[in-house]
């Protein structure tokens, strides 16, 4: 089973061992390079768009283990709070008008 990439907020861990920094990725990628040849034929990438990219597998440097891999949340990834017009803030705001 595909393991998804990491976000802002999540990274992967090893459920094994409990690895949280070291993996061997292997995917498939679909891309458009644009490419520069200098005058003595040396190639160089300038530009890469990524088109299509696939995780195929996600191996633990320590332990080896393949189909151990999980998202877990990153410590002290700012996770924005749903916006419902509720916070504290506002309700001590709406309060205090409402008494006035």
């Amino acid at each position: 089973m595909p393991v998804p990439l990491p976000t802002a907020t999540t990274r992967w861990r090893c459920t094994l061992c409990g690895n949280l920094t070291r993996f061997d990725v292997t995917r498939s990628s679909r891309v458009v390079e644009y490419v520069h040849l200098d005058l003595a034929g040396e190639p160089a990438v300038e530009e890469t768009e990524v088109l299509a990219e696939n995780v195929e597998s996600v191996r633990c440097r320590w332990c080896n283990a393949v189909d151990r891999i999980e998202l877990v949340d990153r410590p002290g990834a700012h996770v924005p709070a749903a916006r419902d017009g509720n916070s504290s803030a506002e309700s001590a705001a709406g309060s205090g008008s409402a008494s006035a």
